[in-house]
């Protein structure tokens, strides 16, 4: 059964290789699904100090130029007997035209390159990918590499954050989602948890602070039960459960890098205050981790 039936494919505007683009043709053969190709552009910051039919002229040159490429890529699609169709931006909020677009086609799936953009930029401006992953409502796949157009292997990288016999919402849907994907592509599923010493449990009285074993046993079987309740209601194989002592962020590039992982399953939320600033995990993964971002929202609450 398919799992997607119409992909929203971002490009940025220029001729350079795009592994978005071997990406979402790979999933659509895959899956069926159609591929609806956006490119968007805006007016330069310095656009409105220039003479108006200068303006005009570069709107439309734009245009012209993009429309013509997209052109060109959607008939490379189509020899492949993959359904394509494509449309050019021009507009000062990107964000808002595409999450637009994302619900009026509807979108199953979107799917863009990411590119790094340097700290001191990101300090002074959100980036459009980070914007993206704040506000998609639809699964959002963040393309940095695609050394296999079609993954062969999946990590599904969740929190664990509920207490003991409770599943997170967002855990399920990040593990249904990177099921669904391994599936769609024939891909191997793993799950992934990084896990960190609490640090609301030390013993004092010594030089030094002291983990208090019974303690720590009993919070890693907790941990462990809810790891593997996971895994066994998603059928992942003992194999690929990956339970990893660590700050997540290192852990999960250490181990997409190890492991030679394709896509990384990751939640996402919308943040406030100095996170909103800082960025999340899953926004800083898109910098230090080399597999994939594939981002997953919370359920919408009812």
């Amino acid at each position: 059964m398919s799992v997607y039936h119409r992909l929203l494919l971002i490009l940025a505007p220029g001729p350079d290789p795009s592994s978005a683009l071997n990406r979402a043709a790979a999933l659509a053969e895959a899956s069926g699904a159609a591929i609806h190709i956006v490119t968007c552009g805006s007016p330069y910051a310095a656009l409105w100090l220039m003479d108006r039919a200068v303006q005009e002229r570069l709107h439309v040159e734009f245009i012209k130029s993009q429309e013509s490429r997209l052109r060109e890529v959607a008939e490379q699609l189509r020899a492949r007997g993959i359904q394509a169709t494509t449309e050019v931006l021009w507009t000062e909020d990107p964000l808002d035209e595409l999450l637009r677009h994302v619900e009026e086609l509807p979108a199953d799936l979107v799917i863009k390159d990411t590119f790094r953009e340097p700290a001191l930029q990101r300090a002074f401006m959100t980036p459009l990918d980070w914007q993206l992953l704040r506000e998609c409502p639809v699964p959002l796949h963040l393309v940095s590499f695609a050394e296999h157009p079609l993954p062969w292997k999946v990590a599904a990288a969740v929190d664990l954050s509920t207490p003991a016999g409770e599943m997170d919402p967002l855990d399920e849907r990040i593990l249904a989602a990177a099921r669904d994907l391994a599936l769609q592509c024939n891909a191997e599923l793993h799950l992934l948890h990084a896990y960190e010493h609490s640090s609301g449990y030390p013993v004092y009285g010594t030089d030094t602070l002291e983990w208090p074993s019974a303690r720590e046993r009993e919070l890693n079987r907790q941990r462990r039960a809810s790891f593997d309740a996971l895994a066994d209601r998603f059928g992942v194989p003992n194999d690929r459960r990956h339970l990893v002592l660590g700050t997540p962020l290192r852990v999960i590039a250490d181990f997409t890098r190890q492991a030679g992982m394709d896509v990384v399953v990751m939640g996402t939320l919308t943040h406030k205050g100095l996170e909103k600033v800082l960025g999340s995990t899953t926004e800083h993964a898109l910098y230090q981790v080399a597999s994939s971002i594939f981002a997953i929202r919370p359920p919408v609450e009812r």
